[in-house]
């Protein structure tokens, strides 16, 4: 046994009590470590975790790191216990594993923890359980202080070394909560009393083992609890009968994200990157901190200078004089950055605080550690594809075209399909196209749980989504779900599945009577056609179907529509604004004979079929429109939907729409239904500049809506302010303008004569040809060389 310091164990083993995450008291552990020279070490934490300590010695496990236990069959059902480099725990850890020594965890084991029926998924043992006194809190109070993390910081983290007793601090610490538990009892922590019974029956089996020479760390609240002289007896009795559960433990990648106080985590801090800076620095941590701060600022564009620096830590120390603390702390260097670095703006100073005060720091796990077949493979594909997960949460681009993007985007949609949410496809800011996917990705540390969840499926990322769609096809109650499933399919490339979700697919859209429910299906099917071709997968299968239900849907549409209430109604317009781009979508596919996933083997035979075939699509779906808009039993706001959606797409004659509208808006029909039609016609984008650009139909609005009575329009008003409310503000003040001018001119197509105020007469050649060279930059065509607009010109060419 190592010599122990004169002193250390004479009154029993050593109980160094600490503060979780706390740097000062991680020197301190290591202070007093030294000096002691324990044979064996004793830390808080499952003793299932024992087989785990030795990995702390692989240089490729980096805090913060955290211990995480789930039950074997239940991994949903779980716990962390979270360290960080700046963890009294770890750094104990760390000193055992160095030294050769001993170490042990003596918490009560995970299997008791998870198997009590209150604990939530995720919870480690400092989880709140209801209402717990705050230690910390309680002694600031009674020094004076209103903040307890600035209280931490004047006794423990400002205190000086040098020659003082390396165990003094924790004498100290565990006086204060010997007084706190005899006025508090166990301050609303029943459970405390089980895993405190616990770790006397480890202590007691140590001390027989090694004697006295035992370093116990944990939480200096539990300190006077192992100091009692309670019987064994009286200890097993505690934990006789506590429910069981088979549990699985290994290390997993944490954040420092995850340790803040606001993450929810009961033991966390409110700085875990200030925290770890204080940790690290050998001296002069202000000065460290603010050129720290500095450097981020500049990295933001900001201007900051050595100047701003040595300004900085003047005020912080002044500051710190005014308010009688020992050194700088957080608070002061913080509001020293905010007047001296940002200019007394709080918007810089909140990305210091995120970046810096909090940090993004993800830990590391080596591959030696224990995992579940599914979490290695996925970390198999991470390196294969150089796709390294972070806690900081960033947005990338993928072009498909390329063979690894195209990876990516098929295991990060693998992923979704699994439940471990690691990205999130958002929308592009470049090109629409098919062929750009763009993701928001954070990994968080719960994402491990989701991992070993998914486990059952497979052990591997591709067997497990495959396995998993199949069986959610199998018992997804909506078509609209299967139908969803078969375009995930075609995003995450997963051949084998599709043919079951197919199978699925038919037979639920031939049994489906809902024209809703083929409605709403139908979408999802026709985006999986055009994801197929960009993938390279055969979807003859998909076009049969989506071919099919384009025509149950034709048929059922006019029917569906009649005697619907008014929220009905709305529901059915979406469907009908789906069914408009999916046969607008499936046009476009059956042009380019997309559908038999050999493109361009067809010839030119082929492609004109399958114009004719999408023509032929468009126009059995313009003559459902027009029997929706002819319909009077059709509510108003679909059949409003049904005009505009035609005049849109050119099916309308001159005139046509401004008859239409003039119809639903005469003094027959009630106020209500016409104010739906309005809302139907003219709601949704584009809208407002329908009205804008076409006076007749804005005289005809505007003349309805002076010719109703005061009541009609009070009861009309809901439905009008919800379609004018949605327009863009300066689509509505040119509304208003041209309605405060009042008509001009008669009604009859707008030409030179009768042109609204604010346009000319004729269209400006000049001003038309300046906007070509933009627009084709933004469409990618090719230059072409123009020829100058003027009489001589057009001349020379015509001769």
């Amino acid at each position: 046994m190592n010599a122990v310091s004169g002193g250390a164990f004479a009154s029993g083993p050593l109980l160094l009590g600490v503060r979780h995450h706390g740097p000062g008291s991680a020197r301190a552990v290591r202070a007093a470590l030294d000096a002691s020279r324990p044979a064996v070490v004793l830390i808080e934490g499952p003793p299932e975790a024992d087989p785990l300590i030795p990995l702390a010695a692989d240089p490729g496990l980096r805090p913060p790191v955290a211990l995480l236990a789930h039950v074997v069959d239940e991994p949903g059902r779980s716990a962390f216990w979270p360290l960080a480099e700046f963890s009294p725990e770890w750094v104990a850890i760390r000193w055992a594993v160095e030294r050769g020594v001993p170490a042990r965890f003596v918490d009560l084991p995970a299997a008791h923890t998870l198997a009590e029926s209150g604990d939530e998924p995720g919870a480690g043992p400092g989880s709140a359980e209801g209402t717990r006194l705050d230690p910390l809190a309680a002694l600031a109070d009674v020094a004076g202080y209103d903040d307890p993390e600035r209280w931490w910081e004047d006794v423990v983290e400002h205190r000086g070394g040098g020659a003082e007793d390396p165990f003094a601090p924790f004498a100290a610490l565990e006086e204060a909560m010997g007084a706190l538990r005899e006025r508090y009892g166990d301050g609303g922590r029943s459970r405390d009393q089980v895993r405190e019974a616990y770790m006397r029956l480890q202590l007691r089996s140590a001390r027989r083992e090694f004697g006295d020479a035992v370093a116990v760390v944990c939480g200096a609240w539990h300190v006077p609890a192992l100091r009692t002289g309670v019987t064994v007896a009286a200890d097993r009795a505690l934990l006789k009968g506590l429910p069981k559960v088979k549990t699985e433990l290994t290390w997993v990648p944490w954040t420092y994200r995850r340790l803040s106080r606001f993450s929810g985590y009961g033991a966390g801090i409110d700085s875990p990157g200030w925290y770890a800076h204080l940790f690290r620095a050998p001296d002069r941590p202000v000065e460290r901190w603010l050129t720290k701060v500095a450097g981020l600022l500049r990295e933001e564009d900001r201007l900051v200078s050595s100047a701003h620096v040595i300004e900085a830590v003047r005020l912080a120390d002044t500051l710190a004089v005014l308010r009688g603390r020992p050194l700088p702390g957080l608070s002061e260097t913080t509001d020293a950055v905010r007047a001296v670095m940002c200019d007394g703006s709080d918007v810089p100073l909140s990305l210091v605080y995120d970046r810096l005060v909090v940090g993004d720091v993800l830990g590391e796990v080596p591959e030696s550690a224990p995992a579940v077949p599914l979490q290695r493979d996925l970390a198999r594909e991470q390196r294969r594809l150089r796709f390294k997960p972070e806690a900081a949460e960033r947005e990338v681009e993928l072009d498909l075209r390329k063979d690894t993007d195209a990876a990516r985007g098929r295991l990060l949609h693998r992923l979704r399909l699994l439940g471990v949410g690691w990205g999130e496809p958002i929308t592009s800011r470049g090109s629409t196209g098919t062929f750009r996917e763009t993701w928001r990705l954070r990994w968080e540390p719960e994402l491990s749980v989701r991992v070993a969840e998914a486990g059952v499926w497979g052990t591997t990322v591709l067997g497990a989504a495959t396995a998993k769609v199949e069986a959610d096809a199998i018992t997804a109650r909506a078509l609209a779900d299967v139908t969803s499933l078969a375009e995930q399919c075609l995003l995450a490339g997963l051949p084998d599945a599709l043919p079951v979700v197919m199978r699925v697919l038919a037979d639920r859209a031939a049994l489906d009577c809902d024209v809703g429910h083929l409605a709403q299906a139908l979408p999802a099917l026709v985006r999986s056609l055009r994801y197929g071709d960009v993938r390279g997968t055969h979807t003859g299968a998909l076009a049969d179907v989506a071919a099919g239900l384009a025509d149950r849907i034709f048929v059922g549409l006019p029917p569906a529509c009649v005697g619907l209430d008014v929220d009905a109604a709305h529901e059915m317009r979406g469907h009908v604004e789906g069914v408009q781009g999916a046969v607008a979508l499936l046009s476009e596919v059956w042009g380019g004979c997309r559908l038999d996933g050999e493109t361009g083997s067809g010839g030119e035979g082929s492609q004109g079929d399958g114009n004719r075939e999408g023509a032929g699509l468009r126009d059995r779906w313009r003559g459902v429109l027009r029997t929706l808009a002819l319909r009077d039993a059709v509510p108003g706001e679909i059949r409003g939907r049904a005009v505009r959606l035609l005049l849109d797409g050119g099916a309308l004659a001159d005139g046509e729409a401004a008859r239409l509208m003039g119809l639903a808006l005469s003094p027959g029909p009630p106020p209500g239904d016409a104010a739906a039609w309005v809302e139907g016609f003219a709601g949704g984008g584009g809208g407002g500049l329908l009205l804008v650009h076409d006076e007749r139909l804005l005289r005809l609005v505007d003349g309805w809506l002076t010719s109703v009575s005061t009541e009609a329009f009070t009861d009309a008003l809901p439905l009008l302010r919800r379609t004018f409310s949605a327009y863009e503000p300066g689509v509505r003040r040119t509304l208003g303008e041209l309605v405060r001018r009042g008509p001009e001119g008669a009604a009859g197509p707008v030409t030179g004569a009768t042109a609204p105020p604010g346009f000319a007469a004729e269209p400006d050649p000049r001003r038309a040809d300046a906007v070509v060279p933009v627009l084709r930059l933004l469409l990618g065509l090719e230059e072409e060389r123009t020829v100058p607009r003027d009489d001589n010109t057009l001349a020379g060419v015509g001769g």
